[in-house]
Parts: C-alpha cells; sequence; structure tokens
C-alpha cells in the first residue's frame, strides 16, 4: 500500500501537519509506504491554462515539482490532504498545485465530462481553522474547504473513507488527543 501525504499547510508543525503525520504514522505501523510532502516546501509553476495537458494526457511546462508529485499520485493507492482553511477554502499553494495536476486526476470525453483517473483509490481529508466551533460549520469554514477537496477529490475518483477536523484558535489537549486519535484510526484505515 502506497500512501502520498500532502500538507498543504505552510506550518509544517502546525495542528494540520500534526494531524498528518498521526496518520502517517499509523500508516506505517500497518505496513503502508508513506511519501510525506510539505506542499510549501515545493518549486512549480502556475497553470497556465493551456488546455494541452486534456489532450495530451502530461503537462507541458518545464520539469518541476509537480511533475513530481504528478508520478507519485498516479502510483499510490491512497492519499491524505490537509489544508488550513484559508477564507473558507483550502490554501492557495495546494489550489495551485491541484491546478497542475488535472491530467492525473481526470480525463475528459470528446463532450467534455469528465472521467476519472483514480477509481478505487481512498482519501481522507484534514483541515483546521482558527474559527471556533460550531462557527467554523455555521460561517462555512470549515466545511467549504472540505466541499472543495472533496470535489477534487471525488471528480478524480478518490474515494473519501474520512475526514479530520480541528476548529478553534485555542485547542485543548483534550480536543487534540481525540483529533490525533481519530487520525490514527484513519491512517489505519487507508493502509489496509
Amino acid at each position: 500500500m502506497d500512501i502520498l501525504i500532502l500538507n498543504g499547510s505552510p506550518r509544517t508543525s502546525g495542528t494540520v501537519a500534526r494531524l498528518l503525520h498521526e496518520i502517517e504514522s499509523s500508516a506505517l505501523k500497518n505496513g503502508a509506504t508513506v511519501t510525506f510532502t510539505d506542499v510549501s516546501r515545493l518549486s512549480f509553476a502556475s497553470c497556465t491554462g493551456c488546455m494541452a495537458c486534456r489532450k495530451t494526457g502530461k503537462c507541458v511546462l518545464p520539469h518541476d515539482d509537480a511533475h513530481v508529485i504528478a508520478e507519485k499520485i498516479k502510483s499510490c493507492s491512497a492519499i491524505a490532504v490537509g489544508t488550513p482553511v484559508y477564507w473558507g477554502n483550502m490554501n492557495g499553494e495546494l489550489k495551485r498545485l491541484f491546478d497542475r495536476l488535472v491530467y492525473v486526476l481526470m480525463k475528459e470525453s470528446p463532450l467534455g465530462i469528465p472521467s476519472p483517473l483514480n477509481k478505487g483509490k481512498a482519501a481522507i481529508i484534514v483541515s483546521a481553522c482558527t474559527t471556533p466551533f460550531p462557527f467554523n460549520i455555521l460561517c462555512g469554514q470549515t466545511t467549504k474547504a472540505f466541499a472543495a477537496l472533496k470535489e477534487i477529490l471525488c471528480t478524480s475518483g478518490f474515494k473519501i473513507k474520512g475526514s479530520v477536523t480541528a476548529a478553534g484558535k485555542v485547542k485543548s489537549e483534550k480536543m487534540i488527543l481525540r483529533k490525533t486519535r481519530k487520525a490514527q484510526a484513519l491512517g489505519k484505515k487507508i493502509s489496509k
């Protein structure tokens, strides 16, 4: 079992990263091979919208870290994606990466109908925001970030196996422990 973890948070020891590392640890204990990637440390150009990848099945931009991640997506059997919530959505760097990865996520019929390229692969979504519960839901913070990632992953054929959300600026140790246990359980779940 090969699992790709994409940490969209620039805070490599923040809540999102911490929960993703719990998923990683649990999956490794269960015998999976895990690639953990901090998106903020990648170097890649933005998508130019040329649409050439829709015809050729590959990105025509010069080789960079987005191409490397594309190959990891092709070979993985599961993915865990984490993001902090910025204005009710995933952060910009993660979105910019997904914009570059369209050609390994989906293809199109001649009529422009999307067709998933990752059928049968599992996915987990992790998010964190400073808006306290239940306002993170009522104000659409974590729910909209989750919806955006779910749209990308499900359109690509991934099946969402679970999610972890940590809300509020002040996170109690009790809450972190509860979220950590959930992340560990999800890591075990996708490494089977």
